[in-house]
């Protein structure tokens, strides 16, 4: 799932240089956490958080087909 969210961003921002993703497990499943550029904050959330939202759901559905739980968190 991790890879799966860099190539997202990768393809979203100015400087995929400085993407920085993290994973950790906890009770409820995995987390994975999206760190990107300020200037690129506005591509990765998108209008009224769209994208983010999408990013997300796309995560959610590859996870569930290994009957997983992984939620994605943006951070600023």
């Amino acid at each position: 799932m991790k890879e799966l969210v860099k190539i997202i961003a990768e393809s979203l921002v100015d400087n995929p240089d400085e993407i920085v993703i993290t994973e950790e497990e906890n009770e409820r499943g995995s987390v994975i956490t999206l760190s990107v550029a300020e200037e690129d904050m506005g591509k990765v959330i998108g209008k009224q958080g769209r994208i983010a939202k999408a990013i997300r759901t796309v995560v959610k559905a590859a996870a569930s087909k290994d009957d997983k739980k992984v939620s994605v968190e943006i951070q600023q």
